[in-house]
């Protein structure tokens, strides 16, 4: 062997050895992004969407505690609808100014129930999922809003709303969930995800709820156009269903363990529980977390409410009207 290939070979040899002893160590692992961040700290903090959500109380208990010191309700209604009528002792606040309220002009922590009322339910619960995720973990949604305490403030509401126009364009078929897919960009600037939550939180309380709202008459009409969660018991899926809705179990679907994953993160999710309100707790969290969601209001009592009362799967009914003392 001549002299200058012996040293080229041995050249490659110990080329070789080193290229494979670098590609050996341990490479180090890339930053968490500010989804993945925020992802990890609200399932690592009680995973509140996956578990006990939605935080309601019925008229029923906020009747039975008129007097209790130790529970306050916050009336998100309108000024006007706050002074024809409101439950004793309630206070009135615009929505938007409700993390405000709560974190710099009372003791929150001081009160055993802090219920957010509104006139059906359905924004009270987004507000209070918000909260909830900020760290109020005593704040509940009046379940069915005022239209649970009174007949008139629910003729415009539930009355009006729960329909059967519907029912007879669903269908039965079950859907298959899409792989897993990208995931939304974050870009708050922060490092922290305490920081990143409390931030992505008073960004949301910024934008009106009605913002995010996608009825069903629309969905039903349009469902090429939406990206359509049915976040239902799986018998109320079976019974009917929007046509291309897919069936994302509650409390459980929208983990990174689960499915959270399989949500587009370029098109528009329309979540669909029995009520509106369930979902709206959801839509809060998709929300926080980079995801274009919408709540469709009144859920599916709103396309086929008889069913729901027939079989017991949260109908609403006039049964629901209390018709509680207001304050005028």
């Amino acid at each position: 062997m001549k002299k200058s290939t012996f040293y080229f070979v041995l050249f490659f040899a110990v080329t070789s050895i080193f290229s494979s002893f670098k590609n050996s160590e341990k490479q180090p692992d890339l930053p968490l992004s500010e989804f993945e961040l925020l992802v990890q700290y609200l399932e690592n903090n009680g995973n509140f969407i996956n578990t006990v959500s939605p935080a309601l109380v019925d008229a029923q208990e906020i009747k039975e505690n008129l007097k209790n010191e130790k529970y306050l309700v916050l009336d998100i209604r309108s000024a006007d609808w706050f002074d024809y009528g409101h439950i004793k002792k309630s206070q009135n606040l615009k929505a938007e100014e409700l993390l405000t309220y709560l974190d710099n002009k009372i003791n929150a922590a001081s009160y055993d129930k802090i219920t957010i009322a509104c006139y059906s339910g359905q924004s009270a619960a987004y507000y209070t999922s918000l909260l909830r995720f900020y760290g109020f973990n005593n704040v509940y949604s009046l379940k069915w809003g005022m239209s649970s305490w009174d007949q008139e403030f629910a003729t415009n509401s539930w009355v009006k709303n729960a329909k059967d126009e519907f029912s007879d364009q669903l269908e039965k078929t079950t859907n298959a969930k899409p792989e897993k897919g990208v995931t939304p960009i974050l870009s708050t600037g922060k490092m922290d995800a305490q920081e990143i939550l409390k931030t992505r939180i008073k960004e949301a309380f910024t934008k009106p709820y009605k913002e995010s709202l996608v009825k069903s008459a629309i969905a039903i009409e349009n469902p090429q156009d939406y990206f359509i969660v049915n976040y239902t018991r799986n018998e109320v899926y079976s019974a009917g269903h929007i046509k291309g809705a897919i069936h994302y179990e509650p409390n459980k679907c929208l983990s990174s363990k689960t499915n959270l994953f399989t949500l587009p993160s370029d098109k528009k999710i329309v979540i669909n529980c029995d009520t509106g309100l369930h979902a709206a707790y959801a839509v809060a969290y998709l929300k926080i977390l980079g995801y274009d969601a919408y709540n469709m209001p009144y859920g599916s009592n709103s396309y086929m409410n008889s069913i729901m009362v027939e079989k017991n799967w949260n109908g609403w009914s006039k049964n629901e009207i209390k018709n509680f003392p207001v304050v005028e």
